[in-house]
C-alpha cells in the first residue's frame, strides 16, 4: 500500500479520520506506523496529501489529514478487454488501474469461456476492491469505470462508434502486419482479445469501426503479458 486511500465515511471531523480493517492492519503490521508518523494519503476521487498518526488501538488508527495536491492526470486510453479468467482479471484490473486507465470495458468474444460471466468477481464491490488496490499502488485517487458488455456485436456496432470517435483505435492481433505504435499523445481505444485472440469475424467487425490491427512481434503473448506490453508502448511519457 503506497497510499492510504480514504473514503468520505472515514472522516470523523473535517481534518481527522478513523481507519479500521485491512488499512488499519497495514498501517500497524507493514508500515509500523506510530503516533507522530506521517503517511501518504488521498481521498477517493479527490486530492492527495499527507496524514499523521494521532493514536492507535487494537481496532483502529486515528490520523489528521491535509489533502491539497491533485491526483495524477488520467491516461486518455479506453481499454476493451475480452473477459479473462478470474485469476487473471484480478491482476489485470490492478495493473491497468495503476497505469492510469480510467475506462475499462469487459467484453464477450467467441473464445471467452461463458462461465467467466458468472464469476463473483464481476460484482460491483468485488471489482472496486481490485481497483482500489491498483489506486493504492500507484498513489492515485481517481476510481476507474468498469463496464460489462456480454454481447459483442451489439456493443461494437451500436455503442463503439460513439465512444471511439476522435480516438486512435487499435486491435491487438498477432497476425497483423502493422507493429504497435509508440508514445501516442492523443486518445486511444485499445481492444485486446482473449487467450487465442479474436476470431476473424471479430477482427473484421472492429475494422469496420475504424480499428487498426497491430502486433507486438512474432511471439504470441498471454493476456496478462500483452496488456501491459501494449500499454507500455502506447503511453506517452
Amino acid at each position: 500500500m503506497n497510499l492510504l486511500l480514504l473514503a468520505p465515511e472515514d472522516f470523523i471531523s473535517s481534518e481527522t479520520v478513523r481507519i479500521t480493517g485491512r488499512r488499519h492492519r497495514h498501517l500497524v503490521d507493514i508500515l509500523h506506523a506510530e503516533p507522530g508518523q506521517p503517511v501518504r494519503a488521498g481521498l477517493l476521487n479527490g486530492n492527495l496529501g499527507a496524514a499523521c498518526v494521532v493514536s492507535q488501538s487494537v481496532d483502529d488508527t486515528i490520523l489528521t489529514v491535509a489533502l491539497t495536491t491533485p491526483p495524477p492526470p488520467p491516461v486518455p486510453t479506453t481499454l476493451l478487454l475480452a473477459l479473462p479468467r478470474p485469476k487473471a482479471l484480478r491482476r489485470l484490473l490492478q495493473g491497468v488501474t495503476a497505469l492510469g486507465i480510467k475506462r475499462i470495458f469487459l467484453i464477450n468474444t467467441a473464445r471467452v469461456d461463458k462461465s467467466y460471466w458468472q464469476s463473483p468477481l464481476l460484482a460491483p464491490a468485488a471489482l472496486d476492491e481490485q481497483l482500489l488496490l491498483g489506486l493504492e499502488q500507484a498513489r492515485d485517487t481517481r476510481l476507474p469505470q468498469v463496464l460489462l458488455r456480454p454481447r459483442f456485436r451489439p456493443f461494437v456496432e451500436d455503442e463503439l462508434p460513439g465512444l471511439a470517435a476522435g480516438s486512435l483505435c487499435l486491435t491487438a492481433h498477432p497476425d497483423s502486419a502493422l507493429p504497435c505504435p509508440c508514445n501516442v499523445a492523443g486518445p486511444v481505444v485499445l481492444a485486446i482479445g482473449p487467450e487465442g485472440g479474436f476470431i476473424p469475424f471479430e477482427v473484421d467487425l472492429l475494422s469496420r469501426q475504424g480499428f487498426h490491427p497491430i502486433h507486438l512481434g512474432l511471439r504470441p503473448l498471454r493476456v496478462e503479458t500483452a496488456v501491459p506490453a501494449v500499454l507500455g508502448r502506447l503511453l506517452h511519457p
